[in-house]
């Protein structure tokens, strides 16, 4: 067709991915998980190699002590309760950057697909629907971003501002109390410095278990983008693909070609997506379940007693749960309803104008489509909306639960 605009010979593909990935590459360096390949720097490499263990070890040095006083020190079932949404915080985000680490092949891949396809985009149009959908996975990463770690930062602010006096040997001691409070005959964190150390160490800790939940947001909010972009191109394809019938019919049959191996290359990218993300949706939908049914049993049993600081925070951090849970439920939701909606555009189109051989290969794009692989969480549920609503009324269901336990 004379009228089609095709992308400039000069555009930059590493250029646009390195755009739709920026957010996602500096928060995955700043934990040490970015990929590492042979084109990776010396700094790159020993980054890597000295903040992996540095921060697994800050992790451990909260998360071990504060489990030891739960089981071992505290009294009661509120005073156990009380340090539970910090300690699932923690344990939560140290299994997203195991998963991280661990599918950083697989993470490093799916890059490498989404540069490709930057590189193999002919025409401008397909072009602004590529980098519409990559415009719209940076601004949702960085919402993302802002929404996890200003909770994080409120909830850590609200408590180590906030201090407390004991009377420990007949001595008078104003310390600052821990959100995940240390198992005594392992860290007694009532003196000085001791207390200050672990203060430092809960904000590094809660640092790294935000970095590693927003890197597995972002990255499923960018490969979901860019999936839906690369069906969305699809939409136009088949409708050329009639026009073209009438007008040039030795091409229908390279065309069609075209359309099936972009339509598999997309389901693989899919497929890679969910074989790096469904152990992290797990753990985000189960553990932000638990952490909103306790932050609202914090609320029911403690509401006379709650400061302005201490509402804020908890509203926060439930908040920025909740979007988590629906940034994966969303992504999933997205995933489903484009693979669906190709096999829907091959019907829909006047498939009936084509020869009977051509028009017989629509009914393969279409059985494909209704069988595309979901994203899902732990491969056990699909992730959609419907999820959301239902994670929802399960940490409501939950709280009412350990409410009548407490009670």
């Amino acid at each position: 067709m004379s009228n089609v605009k095709h992308v400039p010979s000069n555009a930059d593909p590493k250029k646009h991915n390195d755009y739709s990935l920026q957010l996602n590459r500096w928060f995955l360096i700043s934990i040490g998980a970015w990929p590492q390949t042979h084109t990776s720097s010396l700094i790159e490499r020993l980054s890597s190699i000295i903040l992996i263990p540095m921060w697994s070890s800050v992790i451990a040095i909260i998360a071990i002590p504060c489990i030891l006083y739960v089981f071992l020190e505290a009294k009661g079932i509120q005073t156990k309760l009380s340090p539970l949404v910090p300690l699932f915080h923690r344990i939560m985000g140290f299994l997203n950057y195991s998963i991280l680490l661990a599918r950083g092949k697989d993470i490093h891949e799916c890059i490498k697909h989404m540069e490709e396809d930057w590189r193999v985009v002919p025409k401008m149009e397909d072009y602004e629907v590529m980098m519409k959908h990559a415009k719209m996975g940076r601004y949702m990463t960085g919402v993302c971003a802002m929404f996890v770690q200003g909770s994080a930062f409120l909830f850590n602010l609200s408590a180590t501002m906030k201090t407390v006096t004991l009377v420990i040997n007949n001595v008078s001691t104003t310390i600052h109390p821990l959100s995940c409070p240390a198992y005594r005959k392992l860290i007694d964190a009532r003196f000085s410095p001791a207390n200050e150390i672990m203060i430092t160490m809960q904000v590094m800790s809660s640092y790294i278990a935000n970095s590693s939940t927003v890197c597995i947001c972002s990255l499923a909010i960018v490969f979901a983008m860019h999936a839906s972009g690369q069906l969305s191109m699809l939409y136009t394809w088949f409708n050329e693909l009639i026009e073209d019938n009438a007008k040039r019919n030795y091409l229908v049959q390279q065309k069609l070609a075209n359309i099936v191996k972009h339509h598999l290359r997309v389901l693989c990218f899919i497929t890679r997506m969910e074989n790096i993300m469904y152990k992290a949706c797990f753990v985000e939908l189960a553990g932000c379940t638990l952490a909103m049914c306790l932050i609202g049993y914090y609320f029911i049993m403690n509401w006379e007693v709650l400061s302005t600081a201490k509402i804020t925070s908890y509203s926060m951090t439930y908040i920025s749960m909740a979007f988590n849970i629906f940034i994966f439920c969303y992504t999933g939701e997205i995933v489903a309803e484009q693979c669906k909606s190709v096999g829907r555009m091959a019907y829909m189109t006047n498939w009936y104008e084509l020869d009977h051989k051509t028009a017989r290969s629509f009914i393969l794009i279409i059985i494909q489509s209704n069988n595309a692989t979901k994203i899902t969480a732990g491969k056990i549920f699909p992730l959609s909306i419907a999820t959301f609503g239902d994670v929802i009324k399960t940490s409501l269901a939950y709280m009412n639960v350990l409410q009548a336990i407490s009670i």
